[in-house]
């Protein structure tokens, strides 16, 4: 997007930079044309409509395209591609932690392959942050008590700048990281240095077993809470009539705040886990939740497992 972005700044510069020369060279001439030695009697001056039309319509034209050229680029921006590589990460005072789907945990660095699209599912574990790297043009607000994201597809290798660009408290300053954008080949070299590790959603299906939620989940919808299988992405009809759509922060709130919204045909009986998970871990519950929409995609080198996420959704 970076390009786009660039784009559309230099013509924001160029357009400024054409009418302030115009408005002051205008003044100068106006100045020299009517001062009070060349004109001392004034004289009344009718409106002119054409005059006002243009001076109104042309600047009405290009604030249009200005605002139809950032309208594409932020729908764009808002809406990552289908397929794209999930990278979550949890900022706090003053660092940033991901996590790759496939495990691997890093901090204040972030590894990822040239070409292709990444998708970054981003929380604060405190205050709100803001994931910032200039190179790609990105800029996204962090907030604590849910998901926000944004994505970008590196076209370059290299280590680029990350900064947080939301005043987050007295060391703020020193809350910076590093995108090192790799070569497929190099990409996964760097996975396998790692050594196996279970992906995240191996992580959380082990995490969904410890707290019990598989007593009430269960597969053959016969438990006290709804099945989860192939919920992600999808609309839920709610106790109230509503329908929301089961996205990530959706699955977060029904672990945090189960009464908050009550899936039609079940009792609002699930107790809050509110303190009891961290950030990671609700990144892994998610990304399990998430792999069982996902037939294709294996949790843990064999076929995906139906579950449920929590008895209100």
């Amino acid at each position: 997007m970076a390009a786009q972005v660039d784009g559309l700044y230099f013509f924001l510069v160029a357009v400024s930079a054409f009418f302030t020369l115009l408005i002051f060279l205008t003044v100068f001439i106006f100045a020299v044309k009517y001062r009070q030695e060349a004109h001392p009697n004034p004289e009344h001056i009718e409106g002119s409509l054409p005059l006002e039309l243009t001076w109104t319509l042309i600047p009405l034209g290009i604030c249009m395209i200005f605002f139809a050229w950032g309208a594409l680029i932020y729908f764009q921006e808002a809406r990552p591609p289908r397929g794209s590589m999930e990278v979550y990460a949890v900022a706090k005072q003053w660092m940033w932690k991901f996590e790759h789907e496939s495990g691997q945990r890093e901090i204040n660095a972030l590894h990822i392959p040239v070409g292709r699209d990444i998708k970054m599912i981003m929380s604060s574990q405190d205050v709100i942050h803001s994931f910032y790297v200039p190179a790609f043009r990105i800029k996204a607000d962090v907030l604590p008590g849910r998901y926000t994201s944004t994505w970008f597809h590196p076209t370059k290798t290299g280590t680029y700048h990350l900064f947080c660009a939301e005043y987050c408290g007295t060391q703020h300053s020193g809350m910076i990281g590093e995108v090192v954008v790799m070569t497929p080949a190099a990409y996964q070299s760097w996975l396998a240095s790692g050594g196996a590790t279970p992906t995240m959603a191996a992580n959380g299906k082990e995490l969904f077993t410890q707290l019990g939620c598989a007593t009430c989940h269960r597969a053959d919808t016969q438990g006290r809470g709804p099945t989860l299988a192939g919920v992600f992405g999808k609309p839920v009809q709610l106790e109230d009539g509503r329908t929301v759509m089961a996205d990530e922060n959706y699955i977060r709130e029904s672990i945090l705040n189960p009464q908050a919204k009550i899936v039609a045909g079940f009792k609002p009986i699930m107790p809050t886990f509110q303190g009891q998970v961290t950030e990671e871990s609700l990144g892994a519950l998610v990304s399990y939740v998430k792999s069982l929409s996902q037939p294709q995609q294996k949790a843990e080198g064999g076929a995906p497992q139906p579950i449920a996420a929590n008895e209100s959704n």
